[in-house]
């Protein structure tokens, strides 16, 4: 049978969860995947998945050897595309991920821009504050905001943020504002659940304990805003997302002298997408965007 279609067999086996799933999404029928699956495995000499009269898993080799796959899969389809002169311009379907205020702010607007030049051009948008898989997730670009693990996939600096401790004026007027680090002990801290949920907030001298515990804590960069702003105590943010409240007044800097270094704002993708049209306009109108709005 051949190699190409046992690859996508097994992809599609182990992304739906059993044989006849991934016959109905390649519009084949259930014996024809077995078969392709036993091929496969034959060649390979290992079992990939267990099976059962109820489900299929992955056994440890074929989890070992499905991003391998999606990625052999992958880089043919981004060659595919450019001998077709898919390099020409952008159409299709581009997956993007992101910070949900980040995006909705930043990248909306280049996505927007790129939809009303591009009539062939679709976007899939996934705003979610947590890092997704990119490869598993089928993702072209994340936006990701901080240091880099190690990986083998490409990335593209765009910019920088400030972590920033606000609070607002009515607060500030009640119980003054700190002036130095140990001040922060006699404040209403406001705390962060989720992926930004830390005991510790990181100064450029030190890192200061949340000891005790905030008494507000709050799951959403929403929720972290509004508090603040509502003058339920100092916030630990992110510069892009104050930037508006601290132009208008709703919410003022403190202990300036003490914000930590700049985390890096990188787009991630693959390398295999890295020469594909939508993905090139996108990383330029993403960088353009990122001078324009002084995203350091």
């Amino acid at each position: 049978m051949d190699r190409l279609l046992t690859l996508e067999m097994f992809v599609a086996v182990a992304s739906e969860g059993g044989f006849a799933a991934a016959a109905r999404k390649l519009g084949s029928s259930p014996p024809a995947v077995t078969r392709g699956i036993a091929a496969l495995e034959a060649r390979l000499g290992t079992s990939l998945f267990h099976r059962s009269t109820r489900a299929v898993a992955l056994t440890d080799a074929g989890a070992a050897f499905l991003e391998q796959a999606r990625r052999i899969l992958a880089d043919l389809a981004g060659a595919e595309r450019e001998l077709r002169g898919a390099e020409a311009e952008p159409r299709g379907q581009l997956h993007l991920t992101a910070p949900v205020m980040f995006g909705r702010l930043h990248v909306l607007p280049v996505v927007s821009a790129l939809m009303a030049q591009y009539r062939d051009l679709a976007v899939r948008m996934m705003l979610i504050d947590r890092n997704v898989r990119i490869v598993e997730e089928g993702i072209d670009v994340a936006v990701r905001i901080g240091p880099l693990a190690d990986s083998s996939l490409k990335s593209a600096r765009i910019g920088g943020v400030h972590q920033m401790l606000v609070a607002s004026p009515a607060y500030l007027a009640r119980r003054g504002a700190p002036t130095r680090v140990a001040d922060l002990a006699g404040h209403e801290l406001i705390g962060a659940m989720g992926p930004r949920a830390t005991t510790e907030w990181q100064l450029a001298s030190t890192r200061w304990r949340l000891d005790p515990r905030p008494r507000l804590v709050m799951n959403t960069v929403d929720g972290l805003l509004a508090a603040a702003e509502a003058g339920q105590g100092i916030a630990n943010l992110l510069s892009y997302q104050v930037a508006d409240a601290l132009d208008a007044g709703r919410l003022i800097a403190l202990l300036r002298d003490e914000q930590p270094p700049v985390l890096p704002v990188h787009l991630l993708f693959e390398p295999s997408r890295a020469g594909l049209p939508a993905v090139r306009l996108f990383i330029a109108a993403m960088k353009q965007r990122a001078r324009m709005k002084g995203l350091v």
